[in-house]
Formats: C-alpha cells, sequence, structure tokens
C-alpha cells in the first residue's frame, strides 16, 4: 500500500476528513527514507517533528548516565514516534529515535500539526484521540512494570506484538522489557 493511502486509512479509524480535506492533510507530511541503524533524533537534537511509520520499525530509546539502555517504544507500520517533550516544550532531545530496519516515514513538523488542527476539526479530533490512545498504552505499560514479573512482561508483550519476535533483536526486547539479554534467553526458552 502506498504512503497515502496507509496513512488515510490509519485516519479513518478515529476521523473522517473528505477527500479534498485528506489530500490537504497529506500535503503537509514528508516522505523520508532511512537505512537500518540510521538515527533520526539523537540526544540534544532540536525536534520539529514526528514520524508516522509507513514500513520497517523504529525504536525511541533513553541511554542513562551508565550507559544502560532503556527502550520507550519499538513503532511498527501506522505507530508514531519522537521524542513528544522536546516537540511540544521546544527543549532539547533526550529521547533517541533510530531505525532497527529499514524505514519509510512521513514526517510531520509541529507546526503543520497545529495548523491542521486550527483548519480542520477532524484533524484535531484524529489528533487528541492518537494522543489519548498513547497516553493509555503508556499508563498501562507503566502499571505492567509496576505489578507484573518480567516472565509476564515478556508474555503480555508476546501476545500484543507477536510479529516484533521476528524483526526486533533479542537484545532490544530486553531492553524493553528491562530484563538482561540472559534473562529473555531464560524466558524465550520456557
Amino acid at each position: 500500500m502506498e504512503a497515502k493511502e496507509t496513512l488515510k486509512a490509519h485516519v479513518a479509524k478515529l476521523a473522517t476528513l473528505t477527500d479534498d480535506q485528506f489530500d490537504y492533510f497529506f500535503s503537509h507530511f514528508k516522505k523520508m527514507s532511512f537505512k537500518k541503524g540510521q538515527a533520526i533524533i539523537t540526544g540534544g537534537d532540536v525536534v520539529d517533528c514526528e514520524y508516522f511509520v509507513i514500513s520497517g520499525c523504529l525504536k525511541s530509546f533513553f541511554i542513562n548516565d551508565d550507559l544502560k539502555m532503556y527502550i520507550l517504544q519499538f513503532a511498527m507500520p501506522t505507530w508514531w514516534a519522537s521524542d513528544y517533550n522536546a516537540l511540544y516544550s521546544h527543549a532539547k532531545a533526550t529521547i533517541n529515535v533510530d531505525c532497527i530496519t529499514d524505514a519509510e516515514v512521513l514526517c510531520l513538523s509541529g507546526s503543520d500539526r497545529e495548523k491542521l488542527c486550527d483548519e480542520i476539526h477532524s484533524a484535531e479530533h484524529f489528533f487528541r484521540w492518537r494522543t489519548n490512545k498513547g497516553y493509555v498504552a503508556a499508563q498501562k505499560r507503566l502499571l505492567s512494570f509496576m505489578n507484573n514479573d518480567a516472565k509476564h512482561r515478556y508474555e503480555e508483550l508476546l501476545k500484543l506484538y507477536p510479529e516484533l519476535y521476528n524483526i526486533v533483536p533479542k537484545n532490544l526486547i530486553a531492553a524493553y522489557l528491562g530484563v538482561s539479554r540472559e534473562t529473555l534467553s531464560r524466558l524465550y526458552h520456557t
């Protein structure tokens, strides 16, 4: 499916735009291609875009002072990624985003998003509901970390996103789950 049709189907799940409105909406996106391992956002960057994944897989992550990686999100097709704190507060990036695989994305600047929300009520509705769904997912993940052991978090991830295990290296899944690679290996074989 071409990028425009992928985005149109995604938007249609939450909002109704006429064909003319969608064409205008789509005109604000810039298609970009990245290679496996390529950085999209690096800590310290000025962030002015969010990225809608058309193909491939991205990861959003943080590296602490002890150089330990914490993965906040994997972004597969029809998912969005950015350093949202940096994007909305105009701060320097603290979250990194890079490509686990080759990826094609649609980039939307923060100013264009605001413009679209001001001009098309359905676009504002779409972005509001998309953001709400993101908050709910983040809250569920945080609660899972507080209430569940590593085995349960692993099983939950496998149930929700089985395709991740064919795309994402095991060391990155371990970083997402907050466990060592060795612990993940034990969970993977139980």
